[in-house]
């Protein structure tokens, strides 16, 4: 698949990165030298240095034999401006990344296609849904939804009172057999190693554990691990962000309590305006003492969600020492996803990674329906939809020629998930849920193309 990305950032280089491990023709185009001798040292792609927009560079870049473009600058008008022409010179397939939400909301009433834009991602849109799916499942510092909850990826750091620490994961099995789970990655306490759990693997305490669950596996994870679910309803957040606004506009309509705290007087103004169900303060969110004014210790969660990394997570250390029962922070650094174990604070996003992620499902060879990365460790989720002639139709889970680093978590049929052990048979048009690591990527692919 021959794949031109415009804008070597986080976003382009995580994406270049991820599909140069499956040897796809990619093309890295940027303005900066610098970004993109960086690409080319640490990745095997082409790189290309210019103004995505210039016609000349795109020639240069072969674009009428492109499968895909995918634009994903810093700015909004260059990346709609490029899928336009890369649709008239010759490109099959089109994505760019905005700013702007209100873009995705209407985009039935523009018909952005007919433009020459086949999908648009929006960081800010994407972050914001995230953080609602964390409040949701507050005990989780991770969560992922396939098919409205068919199936449900939850990830936890077990705590030393789980009753399955110090035992083997089939010993597990043994002693809970009618629990609707299973546990598809981990990763050691103080490592950066990803385990595909298999029966022999033992849990140990502070394990960060990630399961594939049904709706009714939930409620026994929450009773397992010892943890309740919390209701949240009082939720605070710093900063009037995109992602801050979309975020509080989404859980004021969901009936949270919302208090938003916004450093600039005409901006806090604004979003008062926007959201008269919101509580909007203005104030500066690294005054420790205004929070405390303003009842931090009373709020269910804490969301910081400012420009600034370094002061997300301190806000979120305070509200954690304050007993808050959920923090989640928005970081820019996704270096910072290797400490987050050790930090201290529940849930860090960053809305880079969501975006690559979400448009890498765009570029599978298989029947990808879904895709998602787990935070701090290196490895993937994927749906898959099994076709007729698929190597695994009609087979059982045991008898394929499945690779170690990899693990069926589970499978939705006729809308219903199943948690899919070794003797269940799959059958076409199943959506088989997939956890791997990315180097079985390709041989994944291969069984279900």
């Amino acid at each position: 698949m021959k794949i031109i990305i415009a804008g070597a950032g986080e976003v382009g280089f995580h994406l270049a990165k991820l599909l140069s491990y499956e040897s796809q023709d990619i093309t890295l185009i940027d303005t900066r030298k610098e970004s993109l001798a960086y690409a080319d040292s640490h990745l095997d792609i082409r790189v290309l240095k210019g103004d995505a927009t210039s016609v000349s560079v795109l020639q240069e870049a072969q674009i009428d034999s492109s499968d895909l473009v995918i634009a994903v600058t810093a700015s909004e008008t260059t990346n709609l401006t490029l899928c336009m022409l890369a649709k008239q010179l010759g490109c099959k397939r089109t994505i760019a990344r905005i700013s702007n939400t209100e873009f995705v909301e209407h985009k039935e009433l523009i018909k952005f296609e007919q433009l020459g834009i086949d999908e648009l991602i929006s960081p800010e849109e994407l972050a914001a849904t995230e953080i609602q799916l964390l409040l949701n499942q507050s005990a989780f510092n991770d969560t992922y939804e396939f098919e409205d909850g068919a199936l449900i990826m939850l990830g936890v750091s077990l705590p030393k009172s789980a009753p399955f620490v110090g035992k083997m994961v089939k010993e597990a099995a043994e002693i809970f057999p009618e629990l609707h789970f299973m546990p598809i990655a981990m990763q050691r306490r103080g490592t950066q190693y990803t385990l595909i759990p298999r029966g022999d693997t033992v849990f140990n305490e502070e394990d960060q554990v990630y399961f594939i669950t049904d709706k009714k596996g939930v409620d026994e994870l929450y009773k397992l691990l010892g943890k309740k679910k919390e209701e949240i309803r009082n939720v605070m957040i710093l900063g009037g962000s995109k992602v801050g606004l979309n975020t509080a506009r989404d859980l004021c309509g969901n009936r949270f309590n919302v208090k938003l705290i916004e450093k600039s007087k005409e901006k806090a103004f604004e979003i008062a305006d926007a959201l008269p169900n919101a509580l909007v303060i203005n104030g500066d969110c690294r005054n420790v003492e205004l929070l405390d004014e303003e009842s931090l210790e009373s709020m269910d969660a804490f969301i910081a969600v400012t420009g600034n990394s370094e002061t997300n997570i301190m806000s979120c250390l305070v509200a954690k020492s304050r007993s808050i029962k959920k923090t989640i922070a928005l970081v820019e650094n996704m270096d910072y996803f290797q400490l987050s174990q050790s930090i201290g604070v529940d849930t860090l996003i960053n809305k880079k990674l969501l975006a690559a992620n979400h448009i890498f499902r765009h570029i599978r060879k298989g029947e990808v329906v879904a895709l998602t990365r787990l935070n701090n460790l290196n490895a993937e989720i994927l749906e898959f939809v099994v076709k007729p002639k698929s190597e695994v139709a009609g087979n059982i889970i045991k008898e394929l020629d499945f690779p170690r680093s990899a693990i069926i978590g589970g499978v939705i049929r006729d809308g219903e998930g199943i948690i899919a052990l070794g003797n269940f048979r799959i059958t076409p048009g199943d959506r088989v849920v997939v956890c791997c690591l990315p180097r079985a990527i390709p041989k994944i692919e291969k069984l279900f193309l």
